[in-house]
């Protein structure tokens, strides 16, 4: 049975071009037999931009879900996201709805059982590397505290305290209060709350 394939691709700037990438995946699409049902193309965003701004990765995500495909094709992994983190969160995805994923640049193909091993792989370092950052900030906080250093949010001295409660005595807007005593409209709240 032919693989319905869709393609994602993607450049940075407005002054590349996709083009190479599709007729390279269309080669590869031809040679193994794969029906390209559709082509994402995010043309001038960075990879770096969330899903949010990347709006044919968000809707390539979502017919995935659907079952329009059975499996993504992208020129390279830097053409998906920017991060080990980023590409393996994108792989679960994927794999959670039974869609596969090839990546020529790279070789990967998860419909094969090399494939499928290299993606548990990337599953394994990308939680390695959540440790390791884990690590390193829970390193920073006790380096920081054993230097004194205060962590969280700056205290709101007595005096500032004093004038919101004597603007809201006064019977002043919040936002006047704010004003008054040089801090936001939400420590303003923090400090009416707390009172």
């Amino acid at each position: 049975m032919s693989k319905r394939v869709a393609f994602y691709i993607r450049v940075s700037t407005d002054g590349q071009t996709t083009e190479n990438q599709r007729l390279e995946l269309e080669k590869v699409a031809k040679a193994r037999g794969w029906e390209v049902v559709t082509i994402f193309d995010d043309n001038g965003i960075s990879g770096a931009k969330g899903r949010e701004y990347r709006k044919q990765f968000d809707s390539l995500i979502k017919d995935a879900t659907r079952g329009k495909f059975d499996l993504v094709a992208a020129w390279s992994v830097d053409r998906l996201g920017r991060s080990l983190q980023d590409l393996v969160g994108f792989l679960e995805e994927l794999h959670g709805v039974g869609c596969d994923l090839y990546l020529h640049q790279q070789g990967i193909d998860t419909t094969t059982p090399a494939g499928k091993a290299m993606f548990q792989m990337c599953g394994v370092f990308a939680e390695f590397e959540r440790s390791m950052i884990q690590e390193r900030v829970k390193a920073g906080l006790v380096r920081a505290k054993s230097k004194g250093i205060t962590l969280g949010r700056p205290t709101v001295p007595a005096k500032t305290k004093q004038r919101v409660l004597d603007g809201k005595a006064a019977g002043l807007s919040l936002r006047k209060i704010a004003a008054d005593a040089g801090v936001s409209v939400g420590t303003v709240h923090n400090i009416l709350k707390a009172a």
